[in-house]
């Protein structure tokens, strides 16, 4: 077994894909259209959904927002420095909510970052980790 995607419900996709594609530096894998029921499936990720993990966001062509209760946690990405990575996210007009930093009782160095529907994105710079393998 394997993790495939997780799934995002986005209020407007093109504006989705602009942020992921441009600000987070993600490739559109794949998209369908289903007019039937009225959605669009689009799949982003950093390599093939053979090899890695990736985000499926869906686009309920009738929903523009959604509430995004008190369980969701975030998605981590790892980058190579994460004052540099929140340096370009704010240059591309992301949002930063957690400037990079050592995380609270520990050695990690992490910040967050905020989608265009508000969904938490953590940055965790590779190698800063307890036990992280470079």
């Amino acid at each position: 077994m394997r993790l495939l995607h997780t799934m995002l419900r986005v209020g407007n996709l093109e504006r989705s894909l602009a942020f992921y594609q441009e600000v987070l530096g993600m490739q559109l894998l794949r998209k369908s259209d289903y007019p039937a029921g009225r959605f669009t499936l689009a799949f982003v990720g950093y390599g093939s959904e053979k090899d890695q993990a990736v985000l499926e966001l869906t686009h309920n062509w009738d929903t523009d927002s959604y509430e995004l209760g008190t369980g969701y946690g975030h998605i981590a990405v790892e980058v190579d420095d994460a004052y540099k990575a929140c340096d370009a996210v704010r240059a591309k007009g992301g949002k930063v909510t957690r400037e990079a930093g050592p995380m609270k009782h520990g050695t990690t160095v992490i910040a967050f970052v905020e989608d265009p529907d508000g969904y938490k994105i953590e940055f965790i710079q590779k190698g800063s980790r307890r036990g992280a393998h470079s």
